[in-house]
């Protein structure tokens, strides 16, 4: 049954449950009134076998005995012969007939015990009767009146009644099934447009947006994440068009180089020293190219959440200073100090962790002017360590303090990576192993003075 439903449309749904809910409002309406008429049908019924019943002990009490019941045969028929659908029938205590109207009226075939309260009913052939008992008690002799009201009419109807309801209730079902379905076609169109208007959207088409002005407001969400949607696929699809034209221009100056190179080198016969420079310079194109290739690969992996972590707990003060030890050299033939202060512990991949040291040493010593010092600082708090790597340098335009973790970006030459050392992703995968420690990374730049800080989730060893 559940696979039924969900292979069928929403507007066949929607009608249905329309049907499930007309139908059963219009089969409880039906069973109320049918009910509420038999019950004020049976009170009628019980209300006049009550009156003749009173009636009859009314006239019973002022005789001496049954002997005189002759004498009330006058009033008993003018009382019970007005009513055409009534019959009644007087006992004595030797279950004698005294007295019965119509005339040659029988008794029921059987009655219950006499009990003014209680009234059965029964059939004779195709008549149906409502019957009541009761004993009357003259002088010294107890007296037996049964009644018997016809209500073969009453019975009759009702049973009309139940077949024009079912087939009322069959007709309903069939009409409000239709109208669900039109109702449900008619209130799905703006779904069915917008619909439409998606199936034809493409790669091209995706900085145009739904207008939401049409739209039900049920609707209104939906279309609101939807060109949401549009929107982040645009922006991944212009980074994605962006990243394969600086993929390609990134690599196509080394192949230009080696294709250079070689193509002089050949022009005529060259010494053994020659060839030997030659492959040599081709060999460092090669290994900028690998390089590239390898970042690239690692970062592919980071976007699908494949990146190798092998967490343990990490001092940073001393994977920093280890760090320092192989750039004080570079620092030092720049005139750059480096000032290192604070501690802090996290739990992280020793390996990546340091690549990410190295990547924002090496960008900082690259941009930082003689005679200046990198300050790198370690806090340690409960909610977790903050490592900020400040250097003076030219304070970088806001608009592209967001971007600079893109891959290849450029902010401006002053702030250029693609040199042959370096492809221009060391903050794309610095990014990358951040967010793979479930931590964050952003840069400020003001006032000639550039932050790139680090925030590492605490963990119990901190």
């Amino acid at each position: 049954m559940r696979r039924l439903m969900s292979r069928m449309s929403l507007t066949l749904r929607i009608g249905l449950a329309f049907m499930l809910a007309a139908t059963t409002v219009i089969s409880l309406t039906a069973t109320g009134f049918y009910l509420l008429s038999q019950y004020h049908f049976e009170e009628l019924d019980q209300h006049t076998l009550q009156e003749k019943i009173h009636s009859i002990h009314s006239l019973l009490e002022y005789y001496p005995g049954s002997a005189e019941l002759d004498n009330l045969q006058p009033q008993l028929h003018a009382m019970l012969g007005a009513h055409e659908t009534l019959r009644a029938v007087i006992l004595g205590a030797d279950d004698r007939v005294l007295f019965a109207e119509p005339q040659g009226a029988e008794l029921p075939p059987s009655y219950p015990p006499a009990d003014p309260e209680h009234h059965w009913t029964w059939q004779e052939g195709n008549t149906y009767y409502r019957g009541a008992m009761t004993r009357a008690v003259v002088a010294d002799e107890t007296l037996t009146v049964v009644l018997a009201l016809d209500i073969t009419t009453h019975t009759l109807f009702f049973r009309s009644l139940l077949h024009w309801l079912w087939a009322g209730l069959l007709l309903c079902a069939v009409g409000s099934a239709a109208l669900g379905w039109l109702v449900a076609r008619s209130g799905l169109q703006p779904l069915r447009r917008i619909t439409r208007r998606v199936a034809s959207m493409s790669a091209r088409s995706l900085s145009e947006r739904i207008d939401v002005s049409g739209v039900p407001g049920e609707l209104v969400p939906m279309v609101n994440s939807f060109n949401a949607m549009l929107a982040r696929l645009e922006d991944a699809f212009a980074r994605m068009s962006n990243f394969s034209a600086d993929i390609a221009h990134e690599m196509r100056t080394p192949v230009s180089n080696m294709m250079t190179q070689t193509e002089v080198v050949l022009t005529r016969e060259r010494d053994m020293a020659t060839y030997a420079n030659n492959l040599h310079s081709n060999l460092e194109e090669l290994k900028h190219l690998s390089r590239m290739i390898d970042d690239m690969l690692f970062l592919a992996k980071s976007d699908n959440g494949l990146t190798p972590v092998r967490p343990q707990t990490l001092a940073l003060h001393s994977l920093i200073a280890k760090q320092l030890d192989y750039y004080q050299i570079l620092a030092e033939d720049k005139a750059i100090d480096i000032a290192l202060t604070g501690s802090g512990k996290i739990l992280g991949d020793p390996l990546l962790i340091a690549r990410v040291i190295s990547n924002l040493l090496s960008n900082a010593l690259r941009y930082t002017p003689t005679g200046k010092t990198i300050r790198i600082t370690l806090n340690d708090t409960p909610a977790g360590v903050q490592l900020t790597f400040a250097n003076p340098g030219e304070t970088i335009a806001p608009e592209h303090l967001s971007r600079l973790f893109d891959r290849f970006y450029r902010a401006d030459t002053a702030r250029h990576e693609g040199t042959p050392n370096n492809a221009g992703l060391g903050l794309a995968i610095t990014a990358a192993i951040v967010k793979a420690h479930n931590g964050s990374i952003w840069c400020t730049s003001a006032d000639g003075l550039t932050c790139f800080h680090l925030e590492f989730p605490a963990t119990a060893a901190s």
